[in-house]
């Protein structure tokens, strides 16, 4: 068993995945808690156009469908750039230019 990264939140993600339901950020807390220990979630994708290494946790539950876009390749953490309520089936731009935005600041932090 690995020792698990900390997860570290960027921008407002935090606050955003704390206003999910109960129940989704029940099952975003899991999946978070297989990528801090180097498994991949259930249910996710590559999401190349925010950042190379980000991906997308797919939650969907009655209340509609969520995302948690994180990057996990760095050694000394799990950082999860943006959480939102997926409203269409195309993600919108505004969502990807956040987290993009968000990756690129990540970026230039010294690790």
């Amino acid at each position: 068993m690995i020792n698990p990264k900390p997860i570290k939140f960027l921008g407002s993600a935090l606050e955003d995945l704390r206003a999910f339901p109960i129940s989704v950020r029940r099952e975003a807390g899991y999946q978070l808690d297989l990528v801090q220990h180097g498994c991949e979630p259930r249910d996710w994708k590559p999401m190349n156009t925010v950042g190379h290494g980000v991906k997308e946790i797919r939650i969907r539950d009655e209340t509609g469908a969520f995302r948690v876009l994180y990057v996990a390749k760095f050694a000394n953490a799990v950082y999860v750039v943006h959480c939102f309520q997926k409203k269409t089936q195309k993600t919108s731009q505004a969502d990807i230019n956040l987290a993009a935005k968000r990756y690129r600041d990540l970026l230039k932090e010294p690790t």
